[in-house]
Parts: C-alpha cells; structure tokens; sequence
C-alpha cells in the first residue's frame, strides 16, 4: 500500500480500507447496554431502542448526540444522520448531549473525541445504522400487531404506513407497546440503508437546535456550572514548560480577604477562595519563583526563528520523511532552473472566548466534573488517574464550549481543577484569567520552511522539495513515546505538506525536528495553516517565473475533476482577470484537507486586498470560497463553517502572533494580541459543491488558503512578496522598502 493511502489523523495510523470500514462500511447491529442505561430513558416514560434513540408515547423522539458541540453545528448535524435513517418527523426530535460511555466513542479514535473534523464523517455509518436499524423494530412490531408481512409496509416521518389496507401507526404509538430486542437486527450498509436519493433531511438546511439557546442566553458552557457549596479558583502555570514553582508569598496570599487556600502544585500555585473576583485580586499579588535550567527557560522565539531558517537552509543532519514520490533530489538537481524560498510562521494563541476552565467535585469513592471539553473521554480517564479512582467512578458532564480549535483537545484544567479538589476538600471551579490563560497556552508550532522547485526549460516543474523545520508536537499532546511509536513522524506538525492534487512527478516533504521546549498543540487547521502557506505561496512564484497566470498555472497542474471544479467555479465567482478598481488586486489558493485524493474536502479561494501603504494595513474587502464537501449534509451549517474558519483564518495571517524571552509569553489580552474586529471582516461568498455519497471534512477546511490568497494578492498589487506569518503592518512596510 502507498503511504499516500496511509491514513494518518492526529496520530491514528491504519489504511485507508480500515478507516472505512470503521466509519462508512459498517454491516453490523449495534448492542443495546454498552456503556448505555435503557432504565434512564424508560423512567421517563420513553422507549430506548438503542444508546442513540428513544421514543416516547407521544412521539417525541429523543437522539443522543455523542460529539461535543463548540460551534460546528454537530449536534444537529449527527442526530440529523440518525433521523434521516429513521425516518423521522424532526419537528418531533429533541436533541441531548449523551453521556461519556463507550457506546458513544468515535469509530476511529475509539473515544469521545473531537479533533481534526472527521466527526461527521466517522460517525457517518454508525449513526446511519442506529436510526435505520430503530425503524426495522418500528416497522417490525406493526407488522407484527398488524400481521403483515414486514415487506409490506414502509414509512413516512415518524409513521409506519401499511399502503395495501391504508393503515398507518405512529412512532409514538408503537413505543407504547414495543418491546425492542436485546440485540438490534443487523443491517447491510450496502442493501439496508437509505441512497442518497430517498433522503428527506440530508442535503436540505436545517436550523442548529443549539441556535435558541445560545441566542437566548440559556445555553450553558463551562464557564457557567455552578455546584451547592463550591469554591472558586485561579492558577499560576510555571511560564516555560516542565516549569515548577521553587518558592512563593503564599503565606502572605493566604491572609488576603476571601481567601481561603493556597495549593502547591509540580507545575503551579492555585489560590481558592469565596469568589472569583477575591482569588484575581489575590492572583494580582502572588510572587512566585520558577524552577531554572529548565530547556523552555532558554526561548527567544525571535532568535530561534532565525536559528530554524538556518537550519533550512543547511542539511547537517537528517530530516524526517513525511511524503515522498519519486525523486525528488536527482529532479531538482538535474532540472534547468532551482527556486529556492523560504517562508516563516510565529507562534499562534488558540484565542478562544472562554477562557479555560472547569468544575469537579471529588469525593472519597467517585467524582463529577462539569467541563467543555473536545475530550470527554480523556477527561474522564486522566481525571480518574490523579484522583486514584476507578475510571467508571468518574462522571463528566459535558458543557457547550466558547471556542475549542484544539485548545481544548488536551485536558489539563480538568486535572488541575482535580487535583485542588482533592486538596481542599470542596468541589473547586477553576478559571484562568484570560492573561493566565494566554500565558499558559498551547501554541501552534513556529515554523521554518524552505522550498526546492526544479523546472525544465520550457518552466514545468520537475521536482519538489520541501522542508518544514520546527519542534514536534505529538509528544505535548498526547504522552512521550507517542512520537516515537508512530515511526517519528508527526502529522499534527506536518499536516498538509503535499501537493496530491498536482501533477508532479517527483516530490518530497521532510521535517528537521527541533528541540521541543514549547508547549505546542494542535491548531486550527494543524500544519496546513502553515505548509500550504508555504506552498500555495510557492505556486504562485513559480506562476511569476515562467510568466504564468496564477490561475492557468494551477489549472494545467490539476487533472482531478472534483479539485478542478472548485477551481474554476471560484474563478468565475471572484470574476477572475477582470479589471479590479485602482488600489485592489486578487490572490487565489487551492487547498484540501484529509485523507486525499478518495475522502478529502477541497476548496479553491480568491481574495481581493487593498493596501494602505502608509500604515502596512492589509485590508481585505472580499472572499470567494467554492468549497467541495464531499455529501453537503446540511448546506447553510457548512457555509456558516467556512465563514468562520475564513475569519479565524484572516485574523491569524494578519495578525496574531505569540512571542517569548526567556520562555515568558510576552503578550497578555486581546490589546497586545490582537485579531480580526467586525468592522476588518470582508464580504465572504461561498459555494458548496456535493459530490459524492458520503461528507467529508469541513470544520477546519477553509482555514489553510486564507494566508496564501492574502499573500499572492499582496505580490498582484504591490510586487513584493511576504513570506512571514502573520502579516504584520510592519513586515508589511518592510517588504516595500525591500
């Protein structure tokens, strides 16, 4: 098997074959009970007929959603795949966020987990299943009652209909007497589930059923439990990582109004007191001496980014092969002409609107938490672990999210709410100021790239190098050894370093790993945010070259039909080779995300910039997506993704960046670390194509070509290139002076 066909997300490694079979090829019956209490559902007068569905005897029908929700719209969009299999009136659905059970794990992480945008997509089948397999029962107990042959009878939303006679009996009506089996009837994926054709909600726009409550100020996230009894916290993380705290006024803390604890932990001091604003004044206070000699103590990202780009341009030590065909060494070498670029990144703050935070209750024999998590499972687990408690004995109550983006794919402010817990003997709400929260933040990688192109004599590319330098991130994120295990190579950090969609015949990604010092984590869009800079950036001055339009160059390069379509149809949305007003200029880039070329999303932007010139100020006035989405389930949920994503993106490309001395973030709020207001968001139009039978990847899909189409605008438009993210006023300026 080819290593492109390696399917590799966030450190999962099996083939493409077995990723789908584990999420679209199922044939199996799903098992009521695992990790799954029918009593909870009966008591309240419904009928459980698996872990997802329950229907009550006035037809209400109750479906489970196992995937936190942070702003994706993945709590309509999964119980929506059960209701379309079901056959569902969605009007008569109520949508609840299931428990942390074993029955609810995602097929391919084998835990609650959300990371990388595969939810939709891995629970694709399993949910399909479980709503299908309910209405085989449905239909079953009225053939049954009727004494019909099962074959006979089809349904209607949330109605089993007898066409022959012109019976028909109610989901409702069936729950009052059913008795669902044990073991669900097993389905073929292939014969029993519905074609794309026969659906009824899927492919149409349906309203998110978390919209009401977060409009209405009755949505609850993290930051909003609240327990009888409780006491509140704040900690000081030690600023460099592996960092401890040596000594500390805590007497002193201790003394202050309100307060009632200080606790000493390896990595920080927490103060716990009555109320939040009586541990802030007394955070305001605390002076704390941090461990030394630690690797962390020693960044200065600006020195060390030079140091990276050194490093790219030497080949002293080995690099880390991460894709490869051909190659790519005798190419370049051989080839009539080499460019040669190099491009940078900074660190990047997750910038998440709630800061972190969360609640436990510890008691002797159990625990609960209240917590927004992307990893309920993994909070569930760690939380057990530093508490001495059976993993069962822990219960997690998932809370909505003010932001994730990865930032909460770890769990550490569970661990740490834990542990205070357990030290002051009262269910303990911690929450990071947001300057504590940016000082401890996990960050996405500072990068170093350097690009090799070889091209012939009539300017077609021969060969392609590229090297991304930086520290890994697997380790941070998981647990030491993860790297290792996984042949050293990782795909948070090296996320998007390809070109599968273009016709090049000899190419190679490598990564020169750095010492890891940083507290680095996966981002938004992981390493395509950077590496497709890099390479769309890369296109767009081999176009300048060889005297190419930057859109023919791309389309003689693309010979897939799905990546040529979004291509073109942003071309003809952004109005391609006409005029712009004086002041303006485009800039386009073609990114995809997953599993290429069979499951990947794919999307094509233009950007249209201007420039105050005065300032450094880019300003981007529109944006164009045509967004290829594989089976677009629910058309304006993916609109209002990309629009976000194309936000987010903008405002890390133009802004946001994390600097460190001496292993200390030096910025601290949103004054200092900027992003993107309203009033600096462009007009953004999207187009959704839907063009195979199954969805694919689309949360983090538009945020890679938001830098590159800025960047290749900017060089329309002025001449000049910027090759270092984010795109500062001030590199602005400097690259005008260049």
């Amino acid at each position: 098997m080819k290593s492109r066909e390696k399917l590799e997300l966030l450190g999962v490694n099996m083939s493409r074959r077995e990723f789908l079979g584990a999420s679209t090829g199922l044939s199996v019956a799903i098992t009521l009970g695992v990790g799954f209490n029918s009593n909870d559902a009966t008591a309240q007068g419904k009928r459980s007929f698996n872990a997802y569905v329950s229907i009550a005897p006035d037809g209400t029908i109750t479906i489970q959603a196992p995937a936190p929700e942070m702003g994706q719209g993945i709590m309509t969009n999964l119980p929506l795949i059960v209701a379309e299999e079901l056959d569902a009136d969605w009007s008569r659905v109520v949508v609840e966020q299931s428990p942390v059970a074993a029955a609810y794990a995602h097929p391919v992480f084998k835990a609650q987990y959300v990371v990388a945008s595969v939810s939709t997509f891995g629970y694709w089948t399993p949910l399909r299943m479980a709503g299908a397999q309910t209405r085989r029962v449905l239909m079953q107990a009225a053939a049954d009652r009727w004494n019909v042959p099962l074959n006979s009878l089809t349904t209607e939303p949330s109605m089993v209909v007898h066409s022959a006679s012109g019976r028909k009996m109610s989901y409702g009506e069936i729950a009052s007497f059913v008795t669902p089996p044990a073991t669900m009837p097993a389905l073929d994926a292939a014969k029993d589930l519905k074609q794309r054709s026969q659906y009824r909600l899927l492919g149409k726009n349906t309203p998110r059923v978390d919209a009401a409550p977060k409009s209405t100020g009755a949505a609850k996230y993290g930051i909003d439990a609240v327990v009888p009894g409780m006491v509140y916290a704040t900690l000081a993380r030690a600023p460099a990582r592996d960092g401890s705290p040596v000594s500390s006024n805590a007497d002193a803390i201790r003394k202050l109004p309100g307060i009632t604890h200080v606790v000493t932990l390896e990595h920080g001091i927490a103060v716990v007191g009555s109320s939040f604003p009586a541990v802030v004044q007394a955070r305001r206070q605390l002076k704390v001496s941090w461990s030394e000699n630690r690797p962390g103590n020693g960044i200065h990202t600006d020195l060390d980014l030079q140091d990276f780009a050194q490093h790219a341009r030497e080949d002293l030590r080995p690099a880390q092969d991460y894709r490869t065909k051909g190659d790519a060494a005798k190419a370049v070498s051989s080839s009539a002409k080499t460019v040669t670029r190099e491009y940078l990144s900074d660190h990047a703050y997750h910038a998440q609107m709630e800061p972190m935070n969360c609640l436990v209750s510890a008691r002797a024999d159990s625990a609960e938490v209240w917590v927004g998590t992307q990893a309920p499972t993994r909070t569930q687990i760690d939380v057990a672990r530093v508490l001495g408690l059976a993993t069962d004995r822990v219960k997690v109550n998932q809370m909505y999210l003010g932001g994730g983006y990865g930032r909460r794919a770890t769990v550490e402010n569970a661990v740490d709410a834990a542990l205070i817990a357990k030290a002051v003997g009262k269910p303990v709400k911690l929450l990071l100021t947001r300057e504590d929260d940016l000082a401890a933040g996990t960050f996405r990688p500072m990068t170093a790239q350097k690009l090799d192109v070889g091209l012939d004599a009539s300017g077609k590319i021969t060969g392609w190098k590229h090297r991304v330098v930086g520290e890994p991130v697997s380790d941070f994120v998981y647990e030491p050894g993860r790297l290792k295990n996984q042949g050293n190579r990782d795909v948070i950090f090296m996320s998007g370093a390809e070109v599968p969609f273009y016709a090049i015949d000899h190419y190679r990604s490598e990564h020169l790993m750095e010492k890891e010092r940083t507290r680095t984590a996966a981002y938004r869009g992981i390493g395509a945010g950077y590496t497709k800079f890099a390479i769309e950036s890369m296109l767009d001055e081999i176009a300048a070259e060889t005297k190419q339009d930057p859109l023919a160059l791309r389309l003689s390069l693309v010979n897939n039909p799905r990546a040529r379509a979004v291509i073109e149809r942003v071309a003809q949305m952004s109005n391609w080779g006409t005029k712009r007003e004086t002041g303006r200029a485009l800039g386009i880039a073609f990114t995809e995300y997953g599993p290429a070329p069979a499951i990947a999303s794919m999307i094509a932007a233009v950007a249209e910039i201007s420039l105050d010139r005065n300032s450094g100020q880019i300003r981007v006035h529109n944006y164009w997506t045509a967004a290829d989405v594989g089976l677009a389930m629910n058309p304006d949920g993916i609109k209002s993704q990309i629009e976000g994503a194309v936000v987010w993106g903008l405002s890390c490309c133009l802004k946001e960046r994390v600097s460190m001395v001496a292993g200390v973030v030096q910025q601290s709020n949103f004054h200092d670390y900027p992003v993107l207001r309203m009033s600096e968001t462009p007009a953004i139009h999207v187009d959704i194509l839907s063009t195979t039978p199954t969805p694919t990847m689309v949360g983090e899909l538009a945020v890679p070509g938001t830098g590159p189409a800025v960047a290749n605008a900017f060089f329309a438009l002025t001449g000049k290139r910027l090759r270092h993210l984010p795109m500062t006023p001030q590199r602005v300026l400097a690259a005008l002076k260049a």
